[in-house]
């Protein structure tokens, strides 16, 4: 996984011995980050304890922590730092880098967009994200009180197949419903900038599924994240940066495998996940016929959306749900039941049904084109800062889906 440092490179760029010697000294030391990584993955009891600084990943981290910061500087400030970065690491599981600009700040055509559809750009946000269709979309608070969409982002690069991801290692971009403080932005990250979507939630810590570090970031590669390139997350990074500036407490990120209508859920209708993905609609739906974000809870291992429970807040993800405040939001309740009859239908016809098969995640029908028209290190000049490699583009280019 890690790319060798060209001494000769190096040389013709006035490089020195000791330059030299300190390429050599970090690589080594990233290739113990990477091995680290891969015993850190092996204890999940450690992972999941993060105030037991007594255990052996902590120990890991502080040890990596203190070597790459000792080594890496004085090198990287004088041979590109995010360049070389770029090169060494693969997924999504980054070395932060030091900063290549001050974080992105909105656009003076970011804000006549959000001034012309009566949005402020403190108003709170919320994040919309569609594998199938390789998009991201980005909702405001307008003039009305209610969430109104802004902007629909093409999304570079997704990685593993539909469905959720379940344990760390299998390249599944996460699904589900998520909320993003302002501690979860990361402005120095290898990909630009970032955040993170904090997987594990707790519905999916209580089920047992692992793994961490789990992003929206720059250029085009994924390795359970999702990549928007730099100029497409600079972008949605100001905008929500300036949601939680504005007051916002945390914002609400809603990823689904495809935009739930009943004709794509009834194509999908074998797929072992569509229990889950029937839960996943009624938070999908709530949103659509209110425009307001849905109220998310955890009870009876599953999402429940908009309920106010007698007794407070469910405690425990997996015990049944507890009694609920009876004629919460009737309305809306006869609304969802409605769409799930319309589901109940349509899987009932004999309509056949096709579905979609990856050979490794996905990538926006636009950038295929870009990406067959200038091949992946063309591309990445394109959209990475870095010019960091497109994640297998063999297998972007095999995404079943087209618009």
């Amino acid at each position: 996984m890690l790319a060798a440092l060209d001494e000769n490179r190096l040389s013709g760029r006035g490089a020195t011995s000791r330059n030299r010697q300190e390429s050599l000294k970090i690589n080594e030391v990233l290739s113990n980050r990477l091995d680290c990584e891969a015993e850190m993955r092996r204890l999940p009891t450690a992972r999941t304890d993060p105030n037991n600084r007594n255990r052996p990943m902590f120990a890991l981290r502080h040890r990596l922590s203190r070597e790459t910061a000792r080594l890496r500087l004085p090198l990287l400030a004088r041979l590109a730092a995010a360049t070389i970065a770029g090169s060494l690491l693969a997924g999504c599981m980054a070395m932060d880098v030091a900063s290549l600009a001050e974080a992105p700040q909105l656009s003076n055509k970011v804000k006549a967009e959000m001034s012309r559809k009566k949005m402020r750009p403190e108003s709170p946000v919320l994040v919309r994200i569609f594998k199938q269709e390789s998009e991201l979309e980005v909702w405001k608070v307008d003039a009305s009180g209610k969430y109104a969409l802004f902007k629909t982002y093409p999304m570079c690069r997704w990685s593993g197949k539909l469905g959720p991801k379940t344990k760390s290692g299998d390249r599944q971009a996460p699904e589900g419903f998520y909320h993003v403080s302002a501690r979860m932005l990361n402005p120095n990250s290898q990909y630009y900038v970032s955040f993170n979507l904090g997987y594990p939630n707790r519905l999916e810590s209580a089920l047992g599924y692992t793994g961490e570090a789990l992003m929206v970031h720059g250029a085009c590669s994924s390795s359970g994240c999702y990549a928007m390139t730099d100029q497409g997350v600079g972008e949605i990074y100001a905008i929500v940066q300036k949601a939680l500036d504005g007051g916002q407490e945390r914002f609400q990120v809603q990823a689904y495998p495809f935009r739930m209508t009943t004709e794509n859920m009834a194509r999908h209708r074998g797929d072992p996940n569509m229990p889950f993905w029937r839960t996943l609609k009624e938070g999908y739906d709530a949103f659509a016929f209110t425009k307001r974000q849905p109220k998310v809870s955890v009870c009876s291992g599953r999402y429940v959306f908009n309920k106010e429970f007698v007794n407070g807040e469910p405690s425990d993800p997996l015990a049944t749900c507890p009694a609920t405040v009876d004629g919460a939001q009737s309305a809306l309740v006869a609304q969802i039941g409605a769409e799930q009859k319309k589901l109940d239908a349509a899987f009932a016809s004999a309509t056949p049904v096709s579905s979609f098969s990856y050979v490794d995640g996905g990538m926006h029908p636009s950038f295929r084109t870009l990406l067959k028209q200038q091949g992946a290190k063309g591309m990445a000049a394109r959209i990475s800062r870095t010019k960091y490699p497109v994640s297998r583009p063999e297998a972007a280019l095999a995404d079943p889906y087209d618009d």
